[in-house]
C-alpha cells in the first residue's frame, strides 16, 4: 500500500491561477517544505521569488507556452531560458496541439527538443492536453515524447475541458518507451485519486488538492 509520505513525494504542489499573489506563492512553498512534496509548480513570474525563498530545499517547477501551447517555438524557448535563469529546476511545456491535428509531428518533436536545449539540463515535462486528443493521437505522442530529449509526458494543463484520467495513464504506461516518466495532472481531488494514478503508472501528480486535504485532516497515512 502506498503510504501518505510516498504520495506527497510525487506531488508537484501547484498554484497556477491568474490571480495568484506573492503571498499565495510563499504559503505554497511553506506547505511544500512541511509536507516534502516533489516540487512547487507556479507561474513563471514568481519563479525567482520561490527559488530565493526555498533556497534549494524544494525544487521549483514552472510552466511555459501555458495553457494553450500555440505561441511560437522561439517564445517557448525564451520562456524556458528566463525561468531557468530565475532558478527553475523543472519546466512543464505545452505542445502545439494544432500541429498534432495537422500532422506536423516532426515540428512537434523539433520544438520539444529545442525547449529541452533551452532548459540547460533542467527537467522537462511535456503537456499534451489529452482531453483534446483522440487515443490514436495520444499513442502517437507517447512515441514522439519518448523519442525526444524530454523527461516526462504529462496529461493536462488543468485549464482545458478535462484533466487526467486513469484511461490516459494506462495508455501512457503501455505506449511510452522505457525511461520516459508520466505525470498526471488536472482533476486529482482526493487521496484515493492520487493513489489510483500512482498505481496505474504515474510518477508525478500535478495537484493543489492533496496537500490541502492532508492539512485539513484528510489523511493520516494509515490507509495510503
Amino acid at each position: 500500500m502506498i503510504s501518505l509520505p510516498e504520495i506527497l513525494a510525487t506531488v508537484d504542489h501547484t498554484v497556477l491561477s491568474p490571480a495568484t499573489t506573492k503571498a499565495d506563492i510563499l504559503a505554497l512553498c511553506d506547505d511544500a517544505r512541511q509536507y516534502r512534496t516533489a516540487s512547487v509548480c507556479i507561474p513563471p513570474s514568481f519563479v525567482k521569488v520561490a527559488a530565493e525563498y526555498l533556497q534549494g530545499d524544494i525544487p521549483v517547477c514552472t510552466v511555459i507556452g501555458f495553457p494553450t501551447g500555440y505561441v511560437a517555438t522561439a517564445v517557448k524557448c525564451e520562456e524556458a531560458r528566463l525561468a531557468v535563469a530565475d532558478g527553475a529546476d523543472e519546466i512543464d511545456m505545452v505542445i502545439n496541439i494544432g500541429w498534432v491535428k495537422d500532422g506536423r509531428l516532426d515540428d512537434v518533436l523539433t520544438e520539444i527538443n529545442a525547449v529541452k536545449a533551452a532548459c540547460n539540463g533542467k527537467l522537462l515535462k511535456v503537456i499534451i492536453e489529452t482531453c483534446l486528443l483522440t487515443d490514436e493521437e495520444k499513442i502517437t505522442l507517447c512515441d514522439i515524447v519518448s523519442r525526444s530529449d524530454a523527461d516526462f509526458i504529462k496529461t493536462s494543463t488543468g485549464f482545458s475541458t478535462g484533466g487526467a484520467t486513469l484511461h490516459d495513464i494506462d495508455l501512457f504506461a503501455k505506449h511510452v518507451h522505457s525511461g520516459t516518466k508520466i505525470k498526471a495532472a488536472g482533476g486529482i481531488r482526493s487521496l484515493d485519486d492520487a493513489r489510483a494514478f500512482l498505481e496505474h503508472g504515474a510518477h508525478r501528480l500535478g495537484t493543489s488538492s492533496v496537500v490541502r486535504l492532508v492539512k485539513n485532516g484528510g489523511g493520516d497515512g494509515s490507509s495510503y
